[in-house]
């Protein structure tokens, strides 16, 4: 096992040398069977020093890389992503790449932990060098930004929660704009200004209501700001919307997507689309049920496709 960063090594050859005598002479004072297999096993886990983590990153893109790895004939790696966009020919001798896996490198990878971006804050635990992304996503003490374009605050989600309250609500926004969980609500906005907030005060969580304009119509999603972590909890959504000529307009999300921080990107999914027909002006009035997941059976909605909205 890796443990990195670590601060300055203090190994040097002869106590590197001395190690390895003694694992020899504990494995080799062992009489055979299961027994001397996992005690030299238990031998092997032992701390090292790692200087450079950037040896741990893929040469071509630069981030970190992640199984599985790949090598040439020559032995230099890429990452499969890269593989995929080198056309399997390799950036640094032109051999053929994306095909032999290096169990070497991987073994290392799986092997080097260190400490997750979030320690400061509170979180405890180390993850794999390649898996880092993959944790901060998940982590509860990931930092979470205010949705107001003019505001800097970043911090926990729940402390996220307190900082929105007090700070940018008054007491007709509390009225207007908090909820509670499983119970639909009223959302009104004005296309053009893209987010409305909503206030969840049973779990003291904060979700986003978003629209996006586009040729085919207005797109409608929503997000709740927090990281991805178990503690957050899954929820669904299900939105309900009147054209002007009575037509009713309903869609069912199986997940409401968790971020970090409010994008302006158009969803890729889970979202109803407005058509342009149906709209009445600039304001979209819509009757909005955010629910806590349980099972699917018990959503009380039936689940529709990605991307597709219902009118009756």
């Amino acid at each position: 096992m890796v443990e990195a960063p670590i601060s300055e090594a203090s190994g040097e050859d002869n106590r590197s040398s001395s190690i390895l005598s003694q694992k020899r002479q504990r494995c080799s004072s062992i009489s055979p069977g299961d027994g001397a297999k996992k005690s030299c096993r238990e031998d092997k886990r032992l701390s090292a020093t790692l200087f450079d983590l950037n040896i741990l990153d893929c040469p071509v893109c630069f981030e970190a890389l992640t199984i599985p790895i790949f090598q040439c004939d020559n032995g230099h790696l890429a990452c499969s992503s890269c593989c995929a966009k080198l056309s399997d020919k390799c950036p640094s001798c032109a051999s053929p790449i994306g095909h032999i896996r290096c169990r070497a490198m991987e073994s290392v990878l799986e092997s080097t932990l260190i400490l997750c971006p979030n320690a400061k804050l509170g979180c405890t635990k180390k993850v794999s060098y390649g898996k880092v992304s993959t944790h901060e996503k998940e982590c509860a003490f990931s930092l979470c930004s205010c949705p107001l374009l003019d505001c800097n605050y970043t911090g926990s989600y729940k402390d996220l929660y307190d900082h929105y309250k007090f700070i940018h609500m008054n007491s007709l926004q509390t009225l207007l704009n908090t909820f509670s969980c499983g119970i639909s609500f009223s959302a009104e906005m004005n296309i053009s200004d893209k987010v409305l907030i909503k206030a969840d005060y049973t779990r003291r969580r904060l979700f986003a209501v978003q629209c996006f304009r586009e040729s085919y119509g207005v797109y409608v999603t929503v997000r709740c700001i927090a990281p991805s972590a178990p503690q957050v909890g899954e929820f669904s959504y299900h939105i309900s919307y009147t054209s002007g000529d009575g037509h009713i307009m309903t869609y069912e999300s199986p997940e409401v997507k968790r971020i970090c921080e409010v994008s302006h990107q158009i969803p890729q999914e889970n979202f109803m689309l407005i058509p342009h027909s149906f709209l009445r002006g600039e304001s979209l009035e819509m009757d909005i049920c955010i629910k806590k997941k349980l099972n699917q059976e018990s959503e009380g909605y039936p689940n529709y496709p990605f991307g597709n909205s219902m009118a009756a």
